[in-house]
Order: structure tokens, then sequence, then C-alpha cells
């Protein structure tokens, strides 16, 4: 069969046969990796988080499904799938449902997802934040659903942050009875309902940057988180 040729030729070289694949040495179970070419089983485990702020009168219910890859091997584990945000409240209707088509999307992209928690409590709201019980302050209910988040990739093992030592435990539990031995003498007038929804660090204590939680205190000159151990002296 002759083929024109109506370009001008500027290379050309000598299409060789095709060598057989190698044959590839058997190293076990392969690893199976989350994209979005992964269909959907008809059953996924679920986890369902509640919570309630001070900016609406209902709770929020955040429903996260997992896919389980590498199922029966070394390999095994659990990824997030998909997400739905439900609330008898309406009123945020059209921008929770967009949130959670994103974020799913995200999820079955593939790759590490782990990138949602920091984007999503990096929203503050112009209005101002909140404080959840126990002094953990939010900046708004998008930082408190990758709050949720966050927690969920913990329990499943794809957020895995190195632990306090026993000593700097031991050191934290130290100073924090000291603080509240020294603060509650002011604090047995107030009444147990009051004690009950209050903060669980002791009154006066400043917000810790690191982990968003009122526990900074000021103990041996060292302004130090009674939460998660920051300290501005190192």
């Amino acid at each position: 069969m002759a083929i024109k040729i109506e370009k001008n030729i500027v290379a050309f070289g000598i299409k060789k046969p095709a060598e057989p694949a190698a044959p590839q040495e058997d190293t076990g179970p392969v690893k199976e990796t989350m994209h979005e070419e992964i269909l959907r089983p008809e059953e996924l485990k679920g986890y369902t988080y509640k919570i309630k702020t001070p900016l609406s009168d209902h709770a929020m219910y955040i429903t996260i499904n997992n896919i389980v890859l590498n199922e029966g091997n070394e390999h095994e584990q659990e990824f997030p799938f998909e997400i739905f945000i439900n609330s008898k409240n309406m009123d945020q209707f059209q921008w929770i449902l967009a949130l959670t088509r994103v974020i799913s999307a995200v999820f079955r992209k593939g790759g590490d997802a782990t990138f949602l928690v920091e984007e999503l409590k990096q929203v503050f709201d112009p209005q101002g934040g909140y404080f959840k019980k126990g002094g953990r302050f939010m900046p708004s209910m998008v930082a408190e659903i990758g709050d949720v988040l966050e927690t969920h990739m913990r329990r499943i093992g794809l957020i895995q942050d190195a632990e306090l030592s026993d000593a700097h435990k031991a050191m934290l539990a130290e100073k924090r009875a000291a603080a509240e031995g020294a603060g509650s003498a002011g604090r047995r007038n107030s009444d147990d309902e009051a004690l009950a929804d209050g903060p669980e660090f002791p009154p006066g204590a400043q917000l810790c940057k690191k982990c968003n939680t009122q526990a900074m205190l000021m103990m041996d000159g060292c302004m130090t988180c009674l939460n998660c151990g920051d300290s501005k002296c190192g």
C-alpha cells in the first residue's frame, strides 16, 4: 500500500521488533492504592461525628465512609471515600453540599488527602470564631469540620504524631496540678454547673496557637501549654 508523503522528512529511524518483557520476580501481594477508577463497593464502613456549635441551634452530623484496600494482607489500610454532612438547619445547605462533594472528589482522586485538614482548619470566620467545651478555640464552622476530619484520619492511621515522652507528660501533669491548686480558691464559690461547662484548664489560661486550646500559662518564667506541651522556651 503506497503512502503519499505531503510534508518534508526531518528525521527517520529504524523500527525494531518489540522485545519480550522480562519475567518479574514475585515479591508478594501487590499494594493497591487509592485512585479515581476504583468503583464504589456496595457496602462501606462509616463513622458519624456530632458537632454542636454556638452558631446554630441544631447539631451537625458528619459521616465519613471508608474503603478498605489491600484487605487481608500486610498492606491493609482504610481510606476515606466519601463524606456527608446533615443537619436540621438548612441555612448553610448550599456551601455544605458543595464542600462535601469537593472533599469526596479529593478522596476518590487518590494520593495524600491529609492536606485537607490544614486547609479547612485555616478558614477563619470574619465575624469571629468560638470556644468549644473544654476551652478549644474554633476559628470557624469550616475549621471544626477540618478538626473532625483530622480526628477521623488519626483513627484510621493516616495521621500520626510523635507522642510526648513519659517524662514530658509527667512534667505537664505536675505543672497543671500546681496551676489548678493555685486557682482552686477562686473557683470554690462557683456553682457546680458552671464548673462542669467551663474550661478544663485553669482560669486565666491563654490560647495556644499550636493546638488552639486555651491552656497556655506562665510556668517557671515561660509560657507553656498544658495541653500539647508547646513552650516559648523551646
